[in-house]
């Protein structure tokens, strides 16, 4: 099985619809502090529902067009990072994660999402990784900072999260600055 550990008992792995239960229960444990950034984390409220979110992940994986993978602490999903968005012919992705309160403050985020930009760029030949995130997810334009990413600029009220229009930032970083952020 694939698993690459992040340290500190942590460690990244797929995350696939057979673990609807896990997934859920985790979901039940973040949605309220992730539902306002992840899109899904609202609609995966029951195992059917759950397991829909997961199966739209591998299906994207399956057509090479997106991945999802979970952050496991101890043995306890606590979060995860994905390819919101993989587009190996033009070159372009888009990564995202989520966190619940008890994965936070650890760095494991950014090391999972800095291990995903090199498999991106290194291992699929990807010319640029972007990341999207509102400007009051102050957490999320934090570990594009740390990455190395530049803001390209702002999507005026691009995001609708529970019928308001919310502004979304574009950060973006090329294969040739990779190196130099790792």
């Amino acid at each position: 099985m694939f698993n690459v550990p992040l340290g500190d008992g942590a460690e990244l792995r797929p995350l696939e619809p057979w673990q609807a239960e896990e997934f859920i229960a985790h979901m039940d444990r973040a949605r309220e502090t992730v539902d306002p950034w992840v899109p899904w984390a609202s609609v995966s409220t029951d195992l059917v529902s759950a397991r829909a979110t997961l199966q739209r992940y591998a299906d994207l994986a399956a057509r090479d067009a997106g991945r999802l993978y979970g952050i496991w602490l101890d043995g306890t999903l606590v979060g995860g990072t994905m390819f919101v968005s993989f587009d190996a012919a033009a070159g372009n992705c888009e990564l995202g994660c989520w966190l619940e309160p008890a994965g936070q403050g650890r760095g494991l985020v950014t090391r999972a999402v800095r291990m995903l930009v090199d498999w991106a760029v290194h291992t699929r030949g990807m010319h640029r990784v972007e990341w999207r995130c509102r400007p009051d997810n102050i957490a999320s334009s934090s570990i594009a900072r740390r990455l190395g990413m530049r803001l390209d600029g702002v999507l005026r009220e691009e995001y609708l999260y529970r019928g308001v229009r919310h502004d979304l930032e574009v950060w973006s970083l090329l294969a040739s600055e990779a190196d130099k952020n790792a």
